[in-house]
């Protein structure tokens, strides 16, 4: 696929499904912001590989891209019931294993398994397969939906002129359009909101610089990029009003999994009184997981630490310990934001 500088806010989207070519459009993430290149993915260990290695990330993405996927494998499945619905579980499995700490993803192939086999039972194989790509569909636009619908509900607690501290990347290009922790600042951007956003820089991969500044620098939002180990410093000034992130799970007590360091800045954030908001889908809710100590954490590569832009940066044979994520109590989370609304504490999902 051709690169192409320069894109505008909102004119791409990081997963798209080429009904005429049959293939997965990603954004691959990992070249932002020096280029944008675009890979056009068919087979399902191209897609898993994509997940795996963050050429496509953010919960929400990431289960659209499954999604799409699963369709695209099954295509090729035994053409006998019962043989094909094990060959989708397998497929499912799979896609799944890609990402462990992100219910998005497990929540979108659970979704399309089931659509599988409920169609089986209706109709045929075949046209069983061919409703997974309406399924993929419809989970995508439900998606960018449900991110409209926490900016607008993101805004009821927010002012204009507000000056705002992120964490990560949860924007459009973490999700069908629009994002969580940013789809406010993109819809009080359009509205005149004027808001002023610090993006903490997210090591070891970046995401906050890379991703985050190059989405709202793009929009004509007022950014200033900072290291991590100066949000402290930042929130003691009292110029931030409030930190909005995202999240990758949310257990049924309010435990939130969330990129390392959100945990850290909530501690922060509660210690100079400053609100803590989790901006997330319901989708991303997993009430089978009591407390954050049942989410698994994803743990990555060495060479992500020890590392920069190609450059090694620490002696070889030095142990390193390389969590993804971490869980912010809910004890430190002013509200958690979904398409439904703002849920305060004590936390209560049904």
């Amino acid at each position: 696929m051709p690169t192409t500088q320069g894109a505008h806010p909102l004119s791409w989207t990081s997963v798209r499904y080429d009904a005429y070519s049959h293939v997965l459009i990603i954004l691959d993430q990992r070249k932002l912001p020096a280029e944008v290149v675009y890979h056009a993915l068919q087979k399902v260990e191209d897609i898993w590989q994509a997940i795996y290695t963050l050429q496509v990330r953010g919960a929400p993405a990431i289960g659209i891209a499954a999604a799409w996927g699963f369709a695209l494998a099954m295509q090729e499945c035994p053409l006998e019931a019962d043989l094909a619905v094990q060959e989708a579980k397998r497929i499912g499995s799979y896609l799944s294993s890609a990402r462990p700490t992100a219910v998005n993803l497990s929540w979108a192939i659970k979704r399309m398994e089931q659509c599988f086999v409920r169609r089986v039972g209706e109709t045929s194989v075949s046209e069983a397969c061919l409703a997974l790509f309406e399924e993929a569909a419809n989970i995508q636009q439900e998606d960018a939906d449900m991110s409209y619908a926490i900016g607008e509900h993101a805004l009821t607690l927010l002012k204009p002129g507000m000056t705002l501290l992120t964490h990560c990347n949860a924007g459009a290009l973490a999700t069908a359009r629009y994002g969580t922790a940013l789809a406010p600042i993109y819809l009080g951007q359009q509205r005149g909101y004027d808001f002023k956003i610090y993006a903490d820089e997210t090591r070891p991969l970046l995401q906050g610089a890379r991703l985050t500044a190059w989405e709202l620098v793009q929009l004509g939002v007022d950014t200033t990029l900072i290291c991590d180990n100066m949000a402290a410093q930042i929130l003691s000034t009292g110029c931030i009003d409030a930190v909005l992130i995202g999240a990758d799970r949310v257990a049924a007590n309010g435990d939130t999994a969330n990129k390392i360091g959100s945990m850290g800045l909530a501690i922060l954030a509660k210690a100079f009184g400053v609100p803590f908001y989790v901006l997330c889908p319901s989708s991303t809710l997993d009430t089978s997981s009591p407390s954050g100590s049942h989410i698994v954490i994803e743990q990555r590569a060495d060479e992500e630490v020890t590392t920069f832009a190609g450059f090694t940066i620490a002696p070889l044979g030095v142990k390193v310990y390389n969590p993804a994520f971490d869980v912010t109590p809910a004890s430190y989370i002013s509200a958690i934001i979904t398409e439904k609304g703002i849920v305060k504490p004590p936390y209560v999902f049904a």
